[in-house]
């Protein structure tokens, strides 16, 4: 009995297909025109099948991608990094008209760091992962084999019990069966205070030896695993106002100019790039890895003029950073056709109120917007709980200011003044608007933006934007991933129509606000101008 309880205590670990410690794996990339989500599921066993689902949006453009994994990182045996940076497995995955989830399956043979190649024919992206082992922990191991002794123990006590003709003999074994359970429960009770040691892929870099066997790695004491801040350097755009062109990016280590190839997936991606242009369109998309450090999107910018870029990242051991590229990017104008590229700006609306993008109606609410106070903005996007979770949470906020009026306002100044602007802020939607007219907070974080830019939207102001009426709750529970359980389906519309957040404005002024959520299968952008009043006025 002793014995079965030991081998009770220390159950096997299950391997999973993710760099952050349990649960489904999921990667946003914007690969050419095509904006994509990739899921990959769990590994169960090694070697065992990993399931890779491709998750498209409405508009994508149908076709086949080429889907094969390799294995990477070092090991100090040779057996164990001799397939490193060969393809082990592919499969091709036919991607069809309508959006929707397309599957393919992989094979997984050892544990350890991964990459997951995506080739389009054109260019092919690199996403790492990380396999983990089995593996059982010191305390664990300790755990077992003092209950293991403790029931060998018992039965040597019991048969010298009955042939010793001494009783002190007795007293041998059953003092080893005490000291058995004795270990087996002090290991027990220390297994909670001993700290684990560092998540390979999240925390360290990954490498064969250390997801295999991360107890047995030798390393210093220490929980500080964070690493200087990173750079952004962004190659020369090449292409015209109108045409496509490709956006190369470097991420560089801060403190040595290196390379920087330890981001790691935040909010379902591994880089949010966020594009603002002269007329105030917003594109906030997802560039692929294509070598260690280097990354790179497809964008077809519409006007010529400046261009303010930044990007979110997370570097392993360390917390998001926001990274603004210095100089942004200028696009020139299209001389091939007489350079026509110019078009006005899109209606944005003023202020909490009302306005249609891409036929979907919008209102905004919010409570007085003054610098230095906590303001509820909630956007009751359409009229039935049709949402769908996007890179986990159902909506996102992007907020770009303090502005002069005239840049905010202006038809082609708006790239430039955001280039300069002393706020650039990103806030997600934990929940919905409930029965008491209180939204959750929201935390800054990732987001997303496809496609050439916003829908149209035409703005009408209406009233203070105080609240107006009163908006039926919704329940957000379960949204986010709790405890290493996998994210959102983004499949599933049964969320909204309502999406809250909570958002102090530092500075009174212009802001412009663009509010993203996912509904029919296309991520919407809703762009607002609010006015912040300062913190003595009231509104």
């Amino acid at each position: 009995m002793l014995a079965a309880l030991g081998l009770s205590v220390t159950p096997p670990a299950t391997a999973r297909a993710d760099s952050s410690a349990g649960g489904d794996l999921q990667v946003a990339q914007t690969l050419g025109d095509r904006d994509l989500t990739f899921m990959l599921r769990r590994v169960t066993g090694l070697p065992g099948p990993l399931r890779v689902d491709v998750i498209t949006h409405r508009g994508t453009p149908a076709g086949t991608l080429r889907l094969s994994t390799v294995p990477t990182g070092v090991s100090r045996e040779a057996s164990a990094g001799a397939s490193a940076g060969t393809v082990t497995s592919g499969a091709s995955v036919r991607l069809g008209d309508e959006a929707g989830s397309y599957g393919v399956t992989l094979e997984i043979g050892r544990a350890g760091p991964w990459e997951l190649l995506v080739d389009d024919g054109s260019r092919t992206a690199r996403i790492p992962f990380v396999v983990p082992g089995q593996s059982t922990s010191p305390t664990e191991q300790a755990v077992f084999a003092g209950f293991v002794t403790a029931g060998a123990l018992m039965l040597v006590t019991l048969v010298v019990a009955v042939r010793a003709r001494r009783g002190g003999w007795v007293l041998l074994p059953a003092s080893g069966v005490v000291a058995g359970l004795a270990t087996a429960v002090t290991a027990a009770l220390l297994s909670a205070s001993l700290p684990a040691p560092p998540e390979p892929g999240r925390e360290v870099d990954a490498t064969v030896d250390n997801v295999t066997h991360p107890y047995a790695v030798v390393r210093p004491v220490t929980n500080e695993h964070s690493r200087p801040p990173a750079s952004l350097e962004t190659a020369a755009y090449p292409a015209p106002a109108g045409k496509p062109g490709t956006l190369r990016l470097s991420v560089n280590d801060g403190s040595t100019g290196l390379a920087a190839d330890d981001l790691v997936v935040h909010d379902g991606a591994l880089m949010h790039l966020l594009v603002i242009g002269p007329t105030g369109e917003l594109w906030h998309v997802h560039p692929i890895r294509t070598a260690p450090g280097t990354y790179e999107v497809q964008l077809r910018l519409p006007v010529a003029g400046h261009y303010a870029l930044s990007a979110e990242i997370a570097r392993r051991g360390g917390g998001i950073q926001h990274v603004r590229s210095a100089p942004g990017l200028t696009v020139i104008a299209d001389t091939s056709d007489g350079g026509a590229t110019d078009r006005p700006a899109a209606p944005v609306a003023r202020g909490p109120g009302t306005c249609t993008v891409d036929g979907v109606p919008v209102r905004l609410t919010a409570s007085p917007l003054t610098a230095g106070s906590p303001s509820t903005l909630t956007a009751r996007i359409g009229d039935t709980p049709t949402l769908q979770p996007w890179l986990g949470m159902v909506g996102h906020m992007i907020v770009v200011g303090p502005l002069g009026e005239a840049d905010a306002t202006g038809e082609d100044r708006m790239g430039r003044a955001a280039q300069t602007a002393p706020v650039w802020a990103h806030a997600h939607s934990m929940g919905g608007h409930d029965t008491g007219g209180h939204a959750p907070d929201g935390h800054g974080g990732g987001g997303h933006k496809t496609g050439e830019g916003p829908g149209e939207a035409t703005g009408e102001p209406a009233g203070d934007g105080r609240g107006g009426e009163d908006l039926p709750a919704h329940s957000m529970s379960g949204l986010m991933p709790l405890n290493g359980d996998s994210p959102a389906d983004e499949t599933v519309a049964a969320y909204g129509p309502d999406v809250s957040f909570v958002y102090s404005f530092s500075r009174p002024g212009h802001y412009r606000v663009w509010i993203q959520a996912e509904r029919d299968s296309t991520v919407l952008t809703i762009p607002y101008l609010l006015k912040v009043a300062p913190a003595e006025e009231t509104r």
